[in-house]
């Protein structure tokens, strides 16, 4: 079966077709701009050049209807009708406590992800614009929801509890639910399968390091933990979010600054993270990794205080689990920086973790990273969250 997986942001798409035996990338491709002037089509068929073709996209149907007619085209597409494709499977960020695993999209089920919208309105509201958008052009395709938060759905009370009037929580379900949840399932069993054991046996911590980035504590084939909450703004600091900060520093910079609620949101999603720390410098990571090595206080700083939260939510997990087999670095930063992945394991000494530093450099592999010799297996396992969703909807389908 082929899958077309489509991640639909408020401005832009990402797709990828998907042939599920084989498990190959057919295609893929991004719609950027959407709604906006200058907006692009970027496609990349398998074995083929990227081609990219500025256009109008008023509306994410417009974008979905120019993704399929570049899937079909006669020289350049991978289809010869939209008969071949099977099934769509979406990203879904926020399923909240409704939905603890992937489910076939029915009119209930877009009732249920609109009621979550509220815990995540950048995201699941153009999520649902994707949705209606493919089953206006594919009305007998069958489509599928992958959520980010349902890998994290077994976390126990005691871990996504706040420490809030209770009332909060069953007036709002105000609590923890976690995010990248589809990459943090897929790396926790890549790891599992790379090492020849069984995944229900093993206690893994999976970094997501990205310009979003989280951590998950997988025991024994389920997650008991993240670092993210009820938003991502929680736990590691980011590329422009603050991560953990005392809830009194809105309050405190209101009054210092003259700034509204709204403002101070925008700054600790925006503005914070490694851009704020390194005194708007960047918040790219290869930016900063430039700096440090030019002796760049400003990228010095910054770089080691990511790495040092890092090093902490490890310490953390290995706590809630009484123990690590496995720590797993995966996305953009986690895959790419060895510079990062050697700060935090600086810290993890106390695991017997030491680095082989050849394997350490190379990139874009699953690779262990560590020496023969420790007792705690350090790896890099590149993220593959929409081979995950393309499994996820054939498993439904």
């Amino acid at each position: 079966m082929k899958v077309l997986v489509i991640n639909c942001g408020s401005s832009s798409l990402k797709f990828q077709l998907i042939d599920s035996q084989s498990e190959r990338c057919l295609a893929k491709g991004l719609c950027e701009r959407i709604g906006i002037d200058g907006s692009m089509i970027t496609y990349t068929p398998e074995g083929g050049e990227k081609q990219k073709e500025v256009t109008p996209m008023p509306d994410h149907t417009e974008a979905i209807r120019l993704v399929l007619e570049a899937l079909t085209n006669p020289d350049t597409g991978v289809v010869k009708s939209l008969d071949e494709i099977g099934a769509v499977g979406h990203r879904v960020v926020h399923g909240g406590e409704k939905f603890a695993e992937s489910v076939i999209i029915d009119e209930e089920v877009l009732t249920a992800i609109r009621e979550c919208s509220d815990l995540a309105p950048l995201h699941n509201p153009a999520n649902l614009i994707g949705i209606d958008a493919c089953r206006k052009l594919m009305p007998s395709t069958p489509m599928t929801a992958v959520f980010d938060t349902a890998f994290h759905q077994t976390m126990p009370e005691e871990a996504y509890m706040y420490g809030l009037p209770f009332e909060y929580y069953q007036k709002y379900k105000i609590r923890r639910y976690g995010f990248h949840g589809t990459s943090h399932s897929y790396v926790s069993k890549r790891a599992a399968e790379v090492l020849g054991k069984n995944y229900e046996d093993l206690k893994i911590i999976v970094c997501h390091l990205g310009n979003g980035a989280s951590v998950s504590a997988v025991k024994n084939g389920r997650c008991v933990d993240t670092s993210m909450g009820l938003t991502p703004l929680e736990g590691l600091i980011m590329g422009t979010r603050s991560g953990d900060v005392d809830p009194a520093v809105i309050e405190f910079l209101a009054h210092k600054e003259g700034k509204d609620i709204d403002q101070i949101m925008n700054i600790l999603n925006k503005k914070s993270g490694v851009l704020g720390l390194s005194d708007n410098l960047s918040s790219d990571f290869r930016d900063l990794e430039d700096g440090y090595h030019e002796g760049n206080a400003c990228a010095v700083r910054a770089l080691k205080t990511f790495c040092y939260r890092v090093a902490k939510y490890v310490g953390a997990y290995t706590a809630a689990m009484n123990g690590v087999d496995v720590i797993c670095f995966t996305a953009g930063v986690g895959e790419n920086a060895g510079i990062v992945r050697t700060f935090v394991c600086e810290y993890l000494g106390y695991l017997g973790v030491e680095l082989d530093q050849e394997a350490n450099g190379k990139r874009g592999e699953d690779i262990v990273i560590s020496t023969p010799e420790c007792k705690t297996t350090v790896m890099v396992i590149p993220t593959n969250e929409e081979l995950a969703i393309a499994r996820e909807t054939v498993r439904l389908v």
